[in-house]
């Protein structure tokens, strides 16, 4: 952005976040778990939900692009970095509350944006409330998790969500049910390019009571089995593609003899082929390359055009 519009923009957020709370060209490699990328023109932390709206009617007024960000376990930053505003939504914007009673037996848990998945799936564990354990281990925030409508073993966000409140980028505040959300396989209408852009500020989960003994049991079986099959020590984004109909990712990257496959300092995971690794200190022009030579050589392979899971911002350098 121009230097004057940056200049009113800052000034205009001053007032808004805390001092500390506003970077310029601030590197967002140490936000995202794949590690690489280049910086934000301005990070700014958000601390509280009151503050999203006049954020964003400060961004919305001058023109301003902007960006979100969570716990960045499902984003890829070209290496030129993010134009714009890029906003922060974790640490402070994480509550999770109480169990509230509904009137069908259920129970409502209602979690911030920047809440982890884990520690959502943690408080229903605790008040012996079944339907999150399979996201005991999804290393993602709840907003990025209902905007891709997150899933695995068997369960998603789409079976449990009660209703999402949202903000839209002029900062109006909208409230919606688990039908309004248009929920599908990895898409919501919060990446829904027809419709207007929100933001998820908070969302409420509708749980039904169950044995707290077998949901830890099942929350530790599910955690196993992604230390056992997922490289999960490495930085990765998670699953780099999309499930293609009738067929598993992984499986197809597999049988095409990719696992190890290396461009630079990314490569295939020779633990799960559905992952691609930052392993060697790679740039995102090599993980992008890497995940272009994946689709290249299966669709040539198979027939099978694999499509990136991974959200992909920013500019090339």
């Amino acid at each position: 952005m121009e230097d004057a519009v940056r200049t009113e923009l800052m000034e205009a957020l001053r007032p808004i976040v805390k001092r500390k709370g506003l970077l310029e060209n601030a590197s967002l490699k140490s936000y995202t778990t794949l590690g690489l990328g280049g910086p934000a023109e301005l990070l700014c932390s958000v601390t509280a939900a009151e503050q999203l709206p006049e954020i964003l009617r400060a961004a919305s007024k001058l023109g301003v692009p902007v960006t979100v960000l969570g716990n960045g376990s499902n984003t890829l930053v070209r290496d030129g970095g993010v134009p714009g505003l890029t906003l922060l939504i974790a640490d402070g914007m994480a509550e999770v509350s109480d169990p509230v009673p509904l009137p069908d037996g259920r129970y409502a848990l209602t979690a911030q944006a920047g809440a982890p998945l884990t520690k959502l799936a943690n408080a229903a564990a605790d008040a012996s409330l079944a339907g999150l354990e399979f996201a005991a281990g999804i290393p993602g925030t709840v907003g990025g998790a209902v905007a891709m409508n997150a899933g695995a073993y068997g369960g998603e966000i789409k079976d449990v969500l009660l209703g999402a409140t949202c903000v839209g980028m002029t900062g109006e505040t909208n409230h919606y049910t688990n039908a309004d959300m248009h929920l599908g396989y990895r898409q919501s209408r919060l990446n829904d390019p027809s419709l207007p852009r929100e933001l998820l500020t908070s969302a409420t989960f509708a749980l039904a009571p169950g044995d707290g003994d077998a949901i830890r049991v099942a929350m530790r079986e599910f955690n196993a089995r992604r230390r056992e099959k997922q490289p999960i020590t490495l930085p990765c984004c998670g699953s780099t593609f999309k499930r293609p109909p009738g067929a598993f990712a992984g499986t197809l990257i597999e049988s095409c003899g990719l696992k190890g496959l290396r461009i630079g300092g990314a490569s295939v995971s020779t633990q799960h082929a559905g992952f691609l690794v930052n392993d060697e200190n790679g740039t995102a022009s090599d993980y992008l390359r890497l995940i272009a030579e994946v689709q290249r050589i299966v669709f040539e392979k198979t027939g099978v055009r694999l499509e990136p899971e991974v959200r992909i911002i920013g500019v090339d350098a």
